[in-house]
């Protein structure tokens, strides 16, 4: 997430977790933030090579799929077939708000900036949080502190890009960025039931094969139906970064931070995967060049500052 990560950590309840030690459980939860935060140049890269954004996501997903589906009818066969209907329908649902967080961060990266684009669908746990405050649950005020520090760092940020940012049309990136936020939260609500009942290996097999498919319906929609547009013709190094996403940042790195909920506190992780739109910004600067700007360098400082807020307030709430 983009994807993808503090959500994560907001969403999942203590409950849900097993018990872990040692570094272990650490060491996996910084690879999956080092992981991820390389997504955002992959999808750069292959962007510049002429692959259209609703392919990438596609390829991101349909190649996870392709490799961690088997491995779950083999060692999670009796889970996925005790499946019931109604949590069918939550998994291949949770699959779609997957699929429709990357079709719209990834296209927000035709338009906007990498360091924006990472840190603006990085608040997708101040949306959770205003879910949470409309099925009226409870929430800090360190809470609330955070999500009026975050939008205010959001709201910095587009400025920054609509002065002169690096993208075509930045404020439209910006947009899509946060409809991407939008729809990880919706993702993370909609499966979380479900995350609850099964292995990670059982519950990311379900989501990542119905997230595929819903990605790859996308991309056709987009073409016009025209399947040779969506998945012929490209260079080759674009086909090897979609694979590259799908090994690294989508299998690896959502996957580690999905396990490491079992062994670590959701807030401890949500705080440790605030490091993926440094780690983009810093990338971006090195491979395209691509500058802070006064503005945008404050937005940033904000915007993090404000989830930090958000997290120390959700630390706050009384044990359930």
């Amino acid at each position: 997430m983009a994807t993808d990560q503090p959500a994560e950590a907001l969403a999942a309840a203590p409950a849900a977790r097993a018990a872990g030690g040692g570094l272990a459980p650490y060491l996996v939860l910084s690879g999956g933030v080092l992981m991820v935060a390389a997504a955002s140049i992959m999808i750069r890269g292959a962007q510049q090579l002429g692959m259209p954004s609703p392919t990438i996501a596609a390829l991101r997903l349909g190649f996870a799929a392709l490799v961690i589906l088997p491995l779950a009818l083999l060692r999670a066969r009796a889970e996925l077939r005790a499946l019931t209907r109604r949590d069918l329908l939550l998994g291949v649902g949770a699959g779609a708000c997957l699929a429709a967080h990357f079709f719209a961060w990834i296209t927000s990266l035709e338009y906007t900036s990498v360091a924006s684009s990472a840190a603006l669908v990085t608040t997708s746990p101040l949306w959770l949080g205003l879910a949470a405050w409309l099925m009226r649950e409870r929430l800090a005020r360190l809470t609330w502190l955070g999500i009026v520090c975050t939008m205010a760092g959001s709201i910095v940020i587009g400025l920054s890009d609509g002065s002169g940012g690096n993208g075509r049309n930045a404020l439209l990136g910006d947009a899509l960025a946060l409809l991407g936020a939008v729809a990880v939260a919706a993702y993370f609500l909609v499966g979380r039931a479900i995350q609850r009942r099964l292995s990670t290996l059982a519950y990311v097999a379900l989501v990542y094969t119905s997230a595929a498919l819903v990605a790859t319906g996308l991309a056709l929609l987009a073409s016009g139906g025209n399947a040779t547009a969506v998945f012929g013709g490209f260079a080759p190094a674009a086909y090897l970064l979609g694979l590259a996403l799908g090994l690294g940042p989508q299998l690896l790195g959502h996957t580690a931070l999905n396990w490491s909920l079992r062994h670590l506190s959701p807030t401890f992780v949500a705080i440790a995967t605030l490091g993926e739109p440094i780690g983009s910004a810093l990338l971006a600067l090195l491979f395209f060049g691509q500058w802070f700007k006064p503005l945008q360098l404050a937005g940033f400082l904000v915007l993090l500052v404000g989830i930090l807020i958000a997290a120390r307030g959700e630390r706050s709430k009384p044990a359930e």
